[in-house]
């Protein structure tokens, strides 16, 4: 009887050390789910050996980005500023809302393809996709909030200790836990199916607008907006002036380099026509706006990018076919898709077994 005891004991450690664990009388793993790159585009730079996404984790991740008891005075999720009908960037609004109505100093950006960026916000500030939720978190005029205290709030909780242990094995909380859960929710925002997708993929055809914006989009704009993220990830000033008030010089304050005085990351185009306003401060309403800048209004400074340093001349007609192009980059299967809205959304709102 001893003997039968002791085994069973170790049976336990073996299977605790492997990451299984039990509920309703069966031992039960988190499932993994694959991470399929699109058609074309090139691996990711996100080492998923370090967070394997399971369903367990992405739906816990999906739990915490849409809970306002992240921030100070439960009012604000992630999902508050991220909205997903505008490929999860801040619908409207030039700059962010923050704790106790206040503003914050940029326009949130897009989330979608982050497996495939090294760096996160207009800056760049964030050298890592798991560390990226601890600076809205905590900063003063987003969501006030200091990490202890989140993590002591879902501590308390006996629903999110079961969505831990499901996830990670058991019900410890803690700091890398909670951000490696977001990141594998985020990390499966992969837009990937617009118009302009499935017409690389030979599925649909432009009609004569949109083949003539991607012409003249591949003769202006592709340097900085390269296909398939429409974005090189680079840092650039695009000459506007400085904003007064805001003061916001871009990577330079990060690096601390002159060099880099008003450079911004240079934003990606999928979804363009969901995303406004445009510019890390939100300054440009429309892409109307934003064309006129180009053609009209671009500042020469010392950091201006070599590429604008004679403008970007674009007559009235091919701004209407730039635009009847930029349409096509909108992939409403991503803004739609109910995976990806708060739990509960609908019939379908379940994880990814695969994500696309």
């Amino acid at each position: 009887m001893k003997h039968r005891i002791t085994i069973s004991v170790l049976i336990l450690i073996i299977l605790s050390c492997t990451g299984w664990i039990w509920a309703d009388h069966a031992y039960l793993k988190p499932k993994p789910v694959t991470f399929t790159v699109p058609q074309g585009w090139p691996q990711p730079v996100y080492d998923f050996s370090q967070n394997p996404l399971t369903q367990e984790g992405i739906t816990l991740g999906r739990e915490l980005f849409y809970d306002p008891r992240l921030s100070k005075d439960g009012s604000l999720s992630c999902g508050s500023c991220h909205q997903q009908f505008s490929a999860f960037a801040t619908y409207d609004h030039n700059l962010s809302h923050g704790f106790n109505n206040s503003l914050t100093t940029r326009n949130a950006p897009a989330l979608q393809n982050l497996a495939w960026q090294k760096e996160f916000m207009w800056d760049g500030g964030i050298n890592h996709l798991d560390l990226q939720p601890l600076a809205p978190i905590t900063a003063e005029h987003e969501m006030a909030e200091s990490l202890q205290h989140v993590l002591q709030k879902l501590k308390t909780d006996s629903r999110y200790r079961r969505l831990f242990k499901a996830a990670f094995g058991d019900e410890n909380i803690n700091t890398q836990r909670f951000t490696k859960a977001i990141s594998q929710f985020v990390l499966t925002l992969v837009s990937s199916n617009s118009k302009y997708d499935r017409v690389m993929r030979g599925q649909d055809t432009f009609i004569l607008p949109e083949k003539l914006g991607y012409q003249i989009f591949q003769q202006k704009c592709v340097s900085c907006h390269p296909a398939p993220f429409f974005t090189d990830f680079s840092y650039r000033n695009i000459g506007m002036p400085l904003d007064p008030v805001l003061q916001d010089l871009g990577r330079m304050k990060i690096t601390g380099n002159p060099a880099d005085s008003l450079k911004f990351k240079v934003p990606s185009l999928r979804n363009v026509m969901r995303t406004f306003p445009y510019g890390h401060d939100g300054r440009f309403f429309s892409t109307i706006n934003l064309f006129d800048h180009y053609r009209k209004s671009i500042q020469q400074g010392p950091t201006t990018d070599s590429l604008l340093r004679k403008g970007l001349p674009l007559s009235n007609f091919e701004i209407g076919q730039l635009t009847a192009f930029l349409y096509t980059l909108t992939d409403t299967v991503f803004t739609k898709d109910p995976r990806f809205a708060p739990s509960g959304s609908g019939p379908s709102a379940s994880p990814p077994k695969d994500v696309h």
